[in-house]
């Protein structure tokens, strides 16, 4: 059994590609985090620590109490951690700034699906890494497109606690042991190109883009149909679990541009969701994109930007940017 543990791999990774030790700090920092983010999802209502939290975000949308309680975990370690220089999360209105002599910055979405907390479904958190460029930390020092991205991973909270991590150099996986420590379970693993199975909410049919209601159109219409062969539907509503599962066996997931609201290109949050996972998909074969172009080649114009995500299996991203490109 492999009994590689993440603070093992990060010596040995680090040096290999000739990545520097402040990176492999922040890495430790966001791992033991989620360590301690894992214990409380865990305990749930034995904690009471389920349900609402009273209070929204700046994007309106009503928190959950462990939202609250995983974002206070990341940023008071990250403060802590004097690599960090500045951190951005999607529960916080503006950046957090650190540390002033740290080389990082740090965007998370503290914990991903958390309108499946109260039912027990897997969530996770999600993380992003960027160099801090130059000169005094503002908002504009984090705006960098997702290609620039020193690290990128999540930890989904499921029946097993794993943490999925890149430094641009592969994919890998750790699974948490009894002992609270991540040890290494799966490396590299690859994203097929084909794909038999899709995730996408089928309720906002109606507020669907054309091209969007073709593509879905097609896959229902299994071995009968244009793509001659049948197609699984599946739906967690918790962005963690989705693309996890893609990563595992293959797939697609889709959260479209609609109707509802013209003025959101998206509902995925570009820099705390959909940029992370975008390079995690690059780095294990498979893409990402808004329908139009690559999410990692979009350069963010807010911290908090929407965008609209189609991401997994090469095949299928690739065919459904096709269908838009013609509509």
């Amino acid at each position: 059994m492999n009994t590689t543990t993440f603070t093992d791999f990060l010596s040995r990774h680090l040096a290999q590609h000739g990545l520097p030790e402040g990176l492999g700090s922040v890495a430790a920092t966001l791992a033991a985090a989620c360590i301690g983010i894992g214990a409380q999802v865990r305990l749930g209502a034995l904690a009471g620590v389920l349900g609402e939290a009273g209070s929204g975000n700046i994007q309106g949308e009503e928190q959950k109490k462990l939202d609250v309680i995983a974002n206070n975990i990341l940023v008071e370690a990250l403060r802590a951690d004097g690599q960090v220089a500045g951190l951005a999360s999607e529960e916080e209105d503006s950046f957090v700034a650190c540390n002033e002599s740290g080389g990082y910055l740090v965007l998370f979405d503290p914990l991903d699906g958390s309108s499946n907390i109260d039912v027990n479904i897997s969530v996770g958190t999600i993380f992003s890494v960027l160099a801090k460029p130059e000169g005094a930390l503002d908002t504009d020092a984090f705006l960098q497109s997702g290609d620039k991205q020193l690290a990128a991973g999540y930890v989904i909270y499921g029946p097993q606690t794993q943490l999925v991590i890149t430094f641009g150099h592969g994919v890998s996986v750790f699974t948490l042991n009894a002992d609270n420590v991540f040890v290494l379970t799966q490396s590299d693993p690859k994203v097929p190109p084909h794909t038999k199975e899709f995730a996408i909410n089928a309720s906002n049919r109606r507020h669907w883009q054309p091209a969007v209601r073709k593509y879905i159109d097609e896959l229902l219409e299994g071995e009968e149909g244009v793509r001659g062969k049948n197609f699984n539907m599946r739906w967690v509503a918790s962005m963690v679990a989705e693309v996890h599962r893609i990563l595992m066996r293959g797939g697609v997931f889709m959260y479209p541009k609609d109707s509802r609201d013209p003025s959101k290109p998206g509902k995925l949050r570009l820099m705390y969701e959909a940029n992370p996972m975008s390079l995690i998909m690059r780095e294990a074969g498979g893409t990402a994109s808004d329908t139009e172009r690559a999410i990692l080649s979009i350069r963010p114009q807010s911290l908090h930007q929407r965008v609209s995500v189609v991401l997994g299996s090469s095949e299928e991203v690739a065919y459904v940017d096709t269908l838009h490109l013609a509509d």
